[in-house]
């Protein structure tokens, strides 16, 4: 029987969250990250944070055997992002002999100890641990603390780290993850239950053949998701709320002018802006691919 069949029962199948036993494994994998840290004689004394983040944070996971995303930031040496004309002693900074080179050697060494060399790879932008039968795949990403600063001395905490290849890598995963419960409380819920229907769906156009989305990854459908006002949920039926979604999306991405404002959940990065691997034409397209292959 095909998903079409009755578009609104596979649309209610599709918002639901992963299980319970699911939960439980993801909840140990962090579990298990934080302990790999703290066991460490040479960085358990540092100051850390453990940042949970992704699809499986934000409740918006979508396949079992989710990977838990964890950043883990050290706050006691900074990246820095200053107003023009001003410097990092006008803040009352100095510079560090603690690279972040050093940081991810120590990270490393932590995990490998924790989970044995055979299961930690080093990837371009994080250590990928190994799942088990008791616990899922984890994405660990080794972080400076980011700091966004005003010229009065304030400032909005981030992340900051740089990839195999030097690309610096910015993001907000703590307020990403205010907005979404923002978003999703003024929805009755229903934003991260569309995200999810959205995400399957995409899913489902590369099962049955659908060239050309890679680009489209879970984030983006999220940050997409997210910019969408909130009169266009809370319909009668999913189906409606999908429908509204996708048109919505589909008008205001047609015209740079009419998204070009646009933000991540975090509202501190900007969506269209610089850099992206993907293209505002891109996201135009799979969002009328995406609504035809559901609704024709």
């Amino acid at each position: 029987m095909s998903w079409k069949t009755n578009l609104e029962d596979t649309f209610t199948k599709w918002s639901k969250r992963s299980s319970d036993n699911e939960e439980e494994k993801c909840e140990r994998a962090l579990s298990m990250i934080k302990s790999a840290i703290k066991e460490d004689d040479q960085i358990k004394n540092s100051d850390i944070s453990f940042i949970p983040q992704g699809s499986y944070h934000n409740n918006t996971n979508v396949r079992l055997n989710s990977d838990v995303d964890i950043c883990v930031k050290l706050k006691s040496t900074v990246f820095y992002e200053l107003p023009e004309g001003m410097k990092m002693e006008d803040f009352g900074m100095t510079p560090s002999n603690y690279t972040f080179t050093d940081y991810l050697k120590d990270i490393e060494r932590a995990l490998v100890k924790k989970f044995g060399r055979e299961n930690v790879k080093k990837g371009k932008k994080a250590f990928d641990v190994k799942s088990n039968t008791y616990r899922v795949d984890a994405d660990v990403v080794a972080c400076f603390e980011h700091r966004r600063y005003n010229k009065d001395g304030t400032y909005i905490t981030g992340t900051q780290f740089y990839s195999s290849n030097g690309e610096k890598v910015v993001n907000f995963p703590e307020q990403h993850y205010i907005n979404g419960v923002k978003k999703n409380d003024e929805t009755r819920r229903n934003y991260k239950r569309v995200v999810r229907i959205i995400k399957r769906l995409k899913q489902t156009m590369v099962e049955e053949g659908v060239e050309g989305l890679d680009n489209i990854s879970s984030f983006l459908i999220e940050c997409l998701v997210w910019n969408v006002p909130n009169n266009q949920f809370n319909n009668n039926k999913y189906v409606e709320d999908v429908r509204n979604v996708l048109t919505y999306l589909y008008h205001e991405t047609k015209e740079e002018s009419k998204c070009k404002e646009w933000g991540e959940v975090s509202d501190l990065l900007y969506l269209f802006h610089g850099g992206r691997s993907y293209s505002r034409e891109e996201v135009n397209a799979f969002i009328l691919r995406a609504y035809n292959h559901a609704f024709s």
